[in-house]
C-alpha cells in the first residue's frame, strides 16, 4: 500500500537528502514546491485550530516533537 504525501514526495525526499543525482535546477524546483506546501500547511493548521482543536494538537505535536 502506498503512503500519502505529507510535505515531501518520495522523489522530493531523495532530492533533498542528496540520494538522487539531479541538476541544481531540479533541486531548486523541489525546494520551491516544498515551500509552497509549507505555506498551505500553515493555512491548514489555522483551519484545524479553529475547527478541530484535537487534530490541530496532533499536528502540532508531530511537527514540534523535538521542541
Amino acid at each position: 500500500m502506498s503512503k500519502y504525501r505529507a510535505i515531501m514526495t518520495t522523489t522530493d525526499r531523495k532530492r533533498i537528502s542528496g540520494k538522487s543525482d539531479v541538476s541544481t535546477k531540479k533541486k531548486y524546483q523541489t525546494i520551491h514546491r516544498i515551500r509552497s506546501r509549507i505555506e498551505e500547511l500553515t493555512e491548514d493548521a489555522a483551519i484545524l485550530e479553529e475547527n478541530n482543536p484535537e487534530l490541530h494538537e496532533e499536528l502540532r505535536e508531530a511537527v514540534c516533537k523535538d521542541e
